[in-house]
């Protein structure tokens, strides 16, 4: 098995570096340089944390984490959620944070972040993640880190303000999907990104999001699984799967989302899945076809 996933891994590799992903087109969804790791919340496989590791260039790389997505209104270098990192063998880690825009708009609040190689949102509420740093210096810095090739990871939170619509963003409750914040980051444009997918029954949360916002993608990740994205394609890590939203297409007579498991890879620009065999294939049922008017 692990022979046969490793000539597959090597089979992908060859149609990426072929431009498989896009060609010579733009990127018009994912960053055009660096990477993204997107993550459910619940996070307990290595391979996850391995891999963003990797993407920043090593255990040796500086990393810049950010838990400010959590409630408390201090954080420190003795933050448990380092142990995770330190644990993979990372050497080189800084946590930075404030809730004081003003601070975030300045050039020694954002000096860590022109050195770091790799920056990992924490979890909790998403919405102050953009109180505190959308269309801030930490915000420019953050796509000047994408596009000298670095790579931007979070879980639960942080996986949802890397997309453009920001769901579950309201300061009252997590069960509003659209209140009143409803603007992310957009590493991701045009992408609306739900976590904690299966293990919290939230399959179909998404739905009214995408019904009240038909362009938008929705992308629904379980706990302990992740989307690893390159320009506009991604790939499937981890124990669980991901949830694809796109009202443009339906999984049969009425199915208004559908699951990629780890491995499967996805295109951003055109929308479609694939799964890895030794010949590429498109997925099967999926039909371009839109969601019926209610």
């Amino acid at each position: 098995m692990r022979g046969y996933r490793t000539g597959l891994r090597f089979f992908w590799t060859v149609l990426l570096s072929a431009g498989f992903t896009v060609g010579a087109h733009a990127q018009e969804v994912g960053p055009a340089s660096g990477s993204l790791v997107i993550v459910g919340g619940g996070l307990r496989d290595e391979e996850i944390i391995e891999r963003f590791l990797q993407l920043a260039g090593g255990p040796d790389a500086p990393i810049v984490v950010i838990p400010t997505a959590g409630s408390s209104e201090r954080y420190d270098q003795y933050w448990p959620g380092l142990r995770q990192f330190r644990e993979a063998g990372a050497t080189q880690l800084t946590v930075l944070h404030t809730r004081d825009r003003d601070e975030a708009n300045s050039d020694a609040f954002v000096a860590p972040l022109r050195e770091a190689r790799g920056v990992w949102f924490g979890g909790g509420r998403q919405w102050r993640l953009a109180d505190s740093y959308l269309k801030t210096k930490v915000h420019e810095e953050l796509r000047a880190l994408l596009e000298r090739g670095g790579v931007i990871g979070g879980t639960s939170a942080g996986a949802t303000i890397q997309g453009s619509y920001l769901v579950r963003g309201d300061t009252r409750t997590n069960t509003i999907m659209m209140g009143d914040h409803e603007e992310g980051l957009a590493f991701l444009r045009n992408v609306a990104i739900d976590q904690h997918l299966l293990k919290r029954n939230r399959q179909f949360d998404l739905i009214e999001v995408i019904e009240a916002h038909s362009d938008l993608l929705g992308i629904g990740v379980d706990e302990n699984t992740a989307i690893v994205v390159r320009g506009d394609m991604f790939e499937v890590i981890g124990q669980s799967y991901v949830a694809i939203y796109d009202h443009s297409r339906q999984l049969g007579p009425g199915g208004q989302f559908y699951l990629l498991a780890s491995g499967d890879r996805y295109n951003l620009r055109t929308r479609q899945a694939y799964r890895l065999t030794m010949s590429v294939e498109p997925f099967e049922r999926i039909k371009q076809e839109p969601w019926p008017e209610r």
